[in-house]
């Protein structure tokens, strides 16, 4: 990164924690992509609380980011099983922040499987959770009741630029790693599962490319959407599976159960927008099938008589690219950092709440000064 381009984000940053430090910050602990810009969003979390821990998400660590980050905060390493046991996710905290209020930022839902004995029996006090993305969003609104208040970004209209530009990096990287192969986009039929913002402009982008796309939502409404824009709707998604060269992941929950893969025609790739143990069931794939390398980032799962290629492992596929959206990815963390304040104040009740639109205005109007160069 420019010396330039650093200084203009660390005074974007600095801004942005003046506005929303709250009077008594809270401790907090912080799960994000470890990307080469991530430091300096880092460090604005530590402005306005005390951060007591940074947990990157597994295969999205850029090791100088991450080494940067380590100088000045705990660097601890994240899965799904460090808080989808109570015991263990209740030792963790206790390890970090015994006795101190505490907001957890999440990516992903991490939280969501032991937040009532995290609320019930941490010694400080859980003020809540603010969540970045649709998957995480769908994981703490599913539940009955909440335990305490969850702030969610995931829907904001300022995440709009970076869903858009995350699609793009998704279909740059999904040719990038065809072409690499000596094989194209054009002629191999597309199935998006999953018509929400990412699903939409990756449809949308494929669609520009000149790739015939199909898609498919469980949710009707979505369908119509996808029908009046153009697109061929499936109406079973098993039957749409058999005709696609290549599938793209995008439902934010599971997508593609064990049984789900024979069902795919051969030779066709399988990618998504978001973790494999999110999107794929791949521990349920048929015994008989065996899987080898066919390229760099590109696995061949093959049995007798059928084979498909999964790109990049089942983990997002444009991470293999840097996942970059420029400066738009800095609006919604200027939000996650006024979900600090807002859960510091302690006067939101136990539900799903969104940035306040006054708030997400005046972060709009700060990211402009520093970034609309006209």
């Amino acid at each position: 990164m420019e010396t330039s381009e650093r200084a203009r984000m660390d005074a974007y940053f600095s801004r942005i924690a003046r506005r929303f430090t709250p009077a008594e910050p809270p401790s907090s602990l912080l799960v994000t992509h470890m990307l080469p810009e991530r430091p300096l969003f880092v460090h604005a979390v530590g402005k306005v609380s005390n951060l007591r821990a940074v947990l990157p998400k597994p295969r999205s660590v850029h090791i100088p980011a991450r080494r940067e980050v380590e100088r000045t905060y705990v660097v601890d390493e994240l899965s799904r099983s460090l808080f989808a046991d109570a015991d263990t996710a209740v030792t963790y905290l206790e390890t970090r922040a015994a006795g101190e209020p505490l907001v957890l930022l999440d990516v992903g839902g991490y939280f969501a499987s032991s937040l009532d004995v995290l609320c019930e029996r941490f010694s400080g006090k859980v003020l809540g959770v603010v969540e970045d993305t649709e998957n995480g969003h769908k994981r703490y609104a599913q539940r009955d009741k909440l335990p305490c208040p969850v702030v969610s970004v995931a829907r904001s209209p300022l995440k709009d630029p970076e869903d858009f530009l995350v699609g793009q990096s998704v279909v740059f990287s999904t040719e990038a790693l065809l072409r690499e192969r000596g094989d194209i986009l054009h002629g191999r039929p597309a199935l998006v599962l999953g018509f929400g913002k990412l699903g939409s402009s990756i449809a949308r982008l494929l669609h520009a490319k000149g790739v015939h796309v199909t898609v498919y939502d469980i949710d009707p409404v979505r369908r119509t959407q996808a029908l009046s824009q153009g697109f061929s709707v499936a109406r079973e998604r098993d039957n749409a599976l058999k005709n696609a060269g290549l599938v793209l992941c995008a439902t934010g929950s599971l997508s593609l159960r064990g049984e789900d893969f024979p069902e795919l025609k051969n030779g066709a790739y399988v990618a998504t927008v978001t973790s494999s143990e999110d999107e794929l069931e791949l521990e349920g794939l048929p015994n008989g099938y065996t899987r080898h390398s066919a390229g760099e980032h590109v696995t061949r799962y093959s049995t007798t008589g059928h084979y498909f290629y999964l790109l990049n492992g089942g983990e997002a596929v444009n991470f293999i690219h840097g996942a970059s959206v420029g400066p738009f990815i800095f609006l919604v963390q200027a939000e996650i950092i006024a979900g600090v304040c807002a859960l510091a104040r302690g006067d939101l009740d136990a539900t799903m709440h969104d940035i306040p639109a006054a708030d997400r205005s005046t972060i709009a109007a700060t990211w402009l000064h520093y970034y609309n160069n006209r």
